[in-house]
């Protein structure tokens, strides 16, 4: 059993950055891939990356690319999402998410954290 608390969000102007943090405990975590999701009211959950059990893996969508990485530390227990070069459209809760499998399908994994609201600002 795993258990994730985000943390991180909050308002930014756009072009700016944030690091959100998601937390883990459960001492399988560090077997675990991790990925990080968004969802904005009225929509379905969007995937935006993940990384492997142990960080030498990570994928991007085409939205983010090059401008988030997802970075991980298995010693602490936690998982990074940097964003860099904000815009108004990355406003979302952000999620993160742990499962065996690298997959982009949020139906996928077991294990949720609740959530942590960016808002940027044009």
């Amino acid at each position: 059993q795993v258990q994730l608390v985000e943390s991180g969000g909050g308002l930014v102007q756009a072009g700016g950055s944030l690091r959100l943090s998601c937390a883990a405990s459960g001492r399988t975590f560090s077997t675990y891939a991790v990925a990080w999701f968004r969802q904005v009211p009225g929509k379905e959950r969007e995937y935006v990356g993940v990384i492997n059990w142990s960080g030498g893996n990570s994928y991007y969508a085409d939205s983010v690319k090059g401008r988030f990485t997802i970075s991980r530390d298995n010693d602490k227990s936690m998982v990074y999402l940097q964003m860099n070069s904000l815009k108004p459209e990355d406003t979302a809760v952000y999620y993160c998410a742990a499962d065996k499998f690298l997959v982009s399908d949020p139906s996928l994994y077991n294990y949720w954290g609740q959530g942590t609201q960016v808002t940027v600002s044009s």
